[in-house]
């Protein structure tokens, strides 16, 4: 009496008019300012995803003919702003204060 398993049919992902960086382009030209922890919502990738993709159309921005804004993370402890920082993530600990409370950079784009 042994069963036989069914097999599984194959999986087929979701069909995309758009590629993800596109996707995170066009979310940040229609919705304003958006936070690394709002966008994954958006265009329902992981957060790692979409900062790396973030990260490619910061460097891309210049011949795009669009513009990469970032609002820079601040401390809600002490007021410090993460103007200088290279990373587009949130940043762990204010260097001022030690404090872990961190509001995250926000992005949006303008088309020039």
């Amino acid at each position: 009496m042994s069963r036989e398993a069914k097999p599984k049919p194959p999986r087929v992902p979701a069909e995309r008019l758009e590629t993800d960086r596109r996707a995170i382009h066009d979310a940040l030209l229609t919705l304003g300012p958006l936070t690394v922890k709002e966008l994954p919502a958006e265009v329902r990738l992981s957060e790692k995803a979409v900062i790396e993709h973030l990260e490619h159309l910061k460097r891309s921005s210049r011949t795009g003919g669009f513009r990469l804004e970032v609002t820079p993370a601040e401390c809600l402890a002490c007021g410090f702003s993460f103007a200088k920082r290279e990373r587009l993530s949130t940043p762990g600990r204010c260097p001022v204060c030690q404090s872990e409370r961190i509001t995250p950079p926000a992005f949006s784009a303008q088309d020039t």
